[in-house]
């Protein structure tokens, strides 16, 4: 499976964006999914994962209420709606396809990796 990030960008604080995450196969539709970032001199974190099939979805607490993850099954995307964007989101952010249905919030749950896409807020 490979996934394709896009939608990052430079933003000023309180600013929207919406990531998008391209699958190259059905697989991942059976698949949890998530976002993850890695902001420069940190460690990669938790953002946000989603179930196979939309019905449960986790948040880290540093996001919860701002962004909004979602999927479109039939055309193997994931979504990361980011709203009320703070200097604290600037990050890499990565999607990635689990090792099972449900979603997580570990890293060690997921098995596919995209590349990641820059998102960078101003203040």
């Amino acid at each position: 499976v490979q996934l394709q990030a896009s939608g990052g960008g430079l933003v000023q604080t309180g600013g929207s964006l919406r990531l998008s995450c391209a699958a190259s196969r059905r697989t991942s539709s059976n698949n949890g999914m998530g976002w993850f970032r890695q902001a420069p001199g940190k460690e990669r974190e938790f953002v946000a994962a989603i179930s196979w099939n939309g019905s449960n979805t986790y948040y880290s607490q540093s996001v919860n209420g701002r962004f909004t993850i979602s999927r479109d099954r039939a055309k193997n995307t994931l979504y990361l709606q980011m709203n009320s964007l703070k200097p604290e989101d600037t990050a890499d952010y990565y999607c990635a396809v689990a090792r099972g249905a449900m979603a997580a919030t570990g890293a060690d749950y997921y098995r596919y990796w995209g590349q990641g896409t820059q998102v960078t807020v101003s203040s």
